[in-house]
């Protein structure tokens, strides 16, 4: 979405026609992606991280609804005022939100009802956008930009959310039967590439479309490090298991060793070993553990452990950005429909895009000089900047369209329901 949105500037008929098709785009994807749902899917809960693919299509219609339609659509009447605090997600400034865990509790409305929700928030939008005040139409393609990103996110948590209330089921359903499985490649060792220090310009620079928390612009001052041209691959962290690296408390940090306890890991998540041989749950099924693709659904602690029993280390943000600066933004990404991390043999850096989100050594927290916006939309970002690590690059499941280089997204240490990896880096 990022490269393809309107310029903001202006508000003639043209332009206006572009932030049209560029709305009806990024809704019909939504829609698309529930496609091979049956209806028992849509109000599936299966922990509080996941929510239903109801309550994703419903959502961002509210965030619509909210900051779009109620303050600039004279006379607009919502579609059911109790849907303010159904689908409010975490927005305290707008008003009461229904608990996170219980999403899964609401067989009502049904999913006819959000679909119907959905399409009178597009028939406002589009009236909206074809007739707002041009006085108004700067506020109205901010936040139009943010509302079609924010959805682009939900596509990704959509998918990701139905990985994880699939896989709870003894039957192993897959999202979509006919997904291919991806080329598997040759397990080449890693090489490295080497950056020199310096100071080094960090966040997003331009007038396009960035979330608030990739500015402003700044300086960092890099030492050299070297980073590895690919990120680590399911055979390399398999070696990591054999090698006893869940037995062994020297290589985890207190909190990873006490939440492998906790929770019993002994694996990435979706990882199941049956006679003797490893699968993976994917949204395509249980297939056969691919050994060359990059290792996902695995946490900061447990990256953590690995660089340390390699006798590497995670880079900064800040390292990864750097040499993500001048890459094309191509790969595997929700647009290629593997919805699985592939293996991509060669030499050079690569995968730094698509594939897995990336986890870095980095602390989630706010660049010198950064300022929420005014009102509930500076609750996007700047409430979450405590005890999160960054993640960048995208995965199989983010639009090609929707990540650049300076984009952060971030989760907690323990967590892994993402399709999130990592690469190594090493001081030089």
């Amino acid at each position: 979405m990022t490269d393809s949105l309107p310029p903001a500037a202006g508000s003639d008929a043209t332009q206006r026609r572009a932030w049209a098709d560029a709305y009806r785009r990024v809704r019909a994807a939504s829609e698309a992606l529930c496609a091979p749902l049956e209806v028992e899917d849509y109000g599936l809960q299966t922990a509080d991280f996941a929510s239903p693919p109801k309550w994703h299509l419903a959502h961002v219609s509210w965030f619509f609804e909210t900051f779009l339609l109620d303050p600039f659509l004279p006379g607009y009447r919502a579609f059911d005022p109790q849907f303010r605090t159904l689908f409010n997600s975490y927005y305290e400034q707008v008003g009461r939100y229904h608990p996170r865990g219980e999403r899964g509790h609401l067989s009502r409305p049904t999913v006819d009802t959000v679909y119907r929700y959905r399409a009178q928030v597009d028939a406002a939008m589009a009236a909206l956008i074809e007739h707002a005040d041009a006085a108004d139409w700067p506020k109205v393609v901010a936040r139009l930009a943010i509302g079609l990103n924010h959805e682009q996110q939900h596509q990704e948590l959509l998918l990701t959310d139905v990985k994880q209330h699939f896989s709870v089921n003894p039957l192993r359903p897959a999202y979509r039967a006919g997904l291919a499985a991806p080329a598997s490649g040759t397990v080449e060792a890693a090489g490295w590439q080497c950056f020199p220090g310096g100071v080094h310009g960090i966040g997003h620079a331009d007038e396009s479309f960035a979330y608030d928390n990739e500015r402003p612009r700044h300086q960092v001052f890099l030492a050299p490090f070297a980073l590895a041209e690919r990120p680590v691959s399911n055979a390399e962290y398999l070696a990591f298991i054999d090698a006893g690296g869940y037995a062994d408390p020297a290589l985890w940090l207190s909190d990873g060793w006490g939440v492998l306890h906790a929770q019993g890991w002994g694996h990435p998540r979706y990882w199941e070993r049956h006679d003797g041989a490893w699968y993976e749950f994917t949204l395509g099924g249980l297939r056969p553990l691919d050994l060359a693709a990059p290792v996902s659904h695995v946490s900061y602690f447990e990256a953590d452990a690995y660089a340390t029993w390699a006798g590497a280390r995670l880079p900064t943000e800040f390292e990864w950005e750097h040499a993500a600066r001048g890459v094309a933004i191509a790969g595997n990404f929700v647009d290629a429909d593997l919805l699985h991390p592939a293996a991509a043999p060669g030499a050079g850096m690569r995968q730094l895009f698509g594939d897995v989100w990336e986890l870095t050594a980095s602390a989630y927290l706010a660049y010198p000089g950064f300022r929420p916006a005014r009102g509930a939309l500076g609750e996007y970002n700047a409430k979450f900047m405590s005890g999160q690590v960054v993640l960048r690059g995208g995965s199989c499941a983010t639009p090609a369209d929707h990540i650049r280089a300076t984009y952060r997204n971030f989760f907690y240490p323990h967590e892994r329901w993402q399709f999130q990896g990592f690469r190594l880096a090493r001081d030089a």
